[in-house]
């Protein structure tokens, strides 16, 4: 088993919200089917970042893989899943109902109630280099209840 080396921790991190901030990223590990055919055809759907976490770990992690290496897959998260990164911090939001991933149509819905409806928080602590995890919603809960509300008001 090879050692991971990873830069400081402060300075992976500057540079991921360096890079990251304002986007979103999916965090994947292959798409089933056409999703991702389908993702590109949603409006804004070409403009997610993603990344695979199957080849991670990586003996010199980019500030992405690293932010997902050391605080994202220890959340043991259903794949794939939704990463709103913010200056101040990243929500995340897993993009599966029961055992299927959701239709990508539903990332728009999702984004619109990110804030308020995350699986996760990761928060950028005033210390250097340190990230705070803040759980939220139940990981079974993951219906787009603006999009439910929409439908029905």
């Amino acid at each position: 088993m090879f050692r991971l080396l990873v830069r400081q921790p402060e300075r992976q991190l500057e540079r991921f919200r360096a890079r990251f901030a304002g986007r979103n990223v999916i965090v994947h590990r292959g798409f089933p089917g056409e999703w991702l055919e389908e993702l590109l055809k949603q409006p804004g759907g070409g403009g997610h970042f993603r990344i695979d976490s199957r080849p991670l770990p990586t003996r010199r992690p980019t500030p992405i893989e690293w932010l997902v290496q050391t605080h994202l897959l220890p959340l043991d998260l259903p794949y794939p899943f939704l990463l709103g990164v913010r200056e101040e911090c990243a929500l995340v939001r897993h993009l599966t109902r029961g055992m299927h991933t959701v239709h990508p149509s539903e990332i728009a819905w999702f984004l619109e109630e990110l804030e308020e409806r995350h699986h996760a928080r990761l928060v950028f602590a005033s210390e250097p280099g340190r990230v705070e995890v803040h759980r939220g919603m139940p990981m079974n809960d993951n219906e787009a209840l603006s999009m439910l509300e929409h439908l029905t008001g």
